[in-house]
């Protein structure tokens, strides 16, 4: 029934997450309840770091292409994909950063940082050297970035290559990481696609709360303007975005 998970972030919340957070705001809600207006388009940038072949590239391939390759490439300078949402009646993207994970490209890399409203710092659940790396890179991104304004995750990956009780393991030493980072912790398979989808609605949900929260901040008497609808949904036929808003996936070296 979707009236009964009507602005609900639970519905997008596994037993793998660290830090519940179960409803959307309640002066939010309350403005999507009242609302018979639609909004502009919104856009949260997401930045993903961590060590090279950690399988950050597979990650926002999985989630944005629904494709898995064995073997790819280390990713040079930075790239992004678009993915669109539609949150409870209102357009919205997620502009999300593949960031190199070489020594070498950590000057460039640091440029595309700034502005993030999410930072994912991914790990290898094969490897645990790979955790122990995951304070650094989130250090260097937010030296870009006020602190207090960032949706924190660590993400583990490649689940499928780890038993069942070694993933266990693992996640014990990443749930303390992740206590320390005040992130929100997630395991996943890019190869598999298990939390992929639930993951990334979880970082849209969430990002998507805040970006209107403060909107509704400075527009305190006009929240006719949040929009209508109920749910969450991906967009499965992608549009065009308007030209002037973002550019298209696009690499940078």
């Amino acid at each position: 029934n979707p009236n009964s998970v009507l602005l609900c972030l639970q519905w997008y919340t596994p037993e793998a997450c660290l830090q519940f957070k179960d409803h959307f705001h309640a002066q939010l809600r309350t403005a999507c309840q009242q609302s018979t207006g639609t909004a502009g388009l919104k856009i949260s940038k997401v930045v993903v770091v961590g060590d090279v072949y950690v399988g950050k590239t597979s990650l926002i391939h999985r989630f944005c292409k629904d494709h898995f390759e064995r073997d790819y490439k280390a990713t040079i300078g930075v790239d992004f994909e678009i993915e669109r949402f539609e949150i409870v009646g209102i357009p919205y993207n997620l502009q999300i950063w593949d960031t190199a994970g070489q020594e070498k490209f950590k000057c460039i890399a640091s440029a595309y940082y700034r502005g993030a409203e999410v930072i994912i710092t991914v790990f290898d659940l094969a490897n645990i050297q790979t955790l122990d790396h995951t304070k650094q890179w989130l250090e260097d991104a937010l030296r870009e970035n006020e602190p207090n304004s960032i949706f924190i995750f660590l993400v583990g990956t490649k689940k499928d290559l780890v038993s069942d009780a070694v993933c266990e393991r693992t996640e014990l030493d990443a749930i303390r990481f992740a206590n320390d980072m005040q992130a929100e912790y997630w395991s996943v398979s890019a190869k598999t696609g298990e939390n992929v989808k639930e993951f990334f609605s979880r970082v849209a949900a969430l990002a998507f709360e805040q970006s209107m929260m403060r909107e509704l901040e400075k527009t305190t008497g006009h929240m006719a303007q949040i929009g209508t609808g109920n749910l969450i949904r991906l967009e499965q036929n992608l549009m065009e975005i308007p030209e002037g808003n973002v550019q298209e996936s696009s690499s940078c070296c």
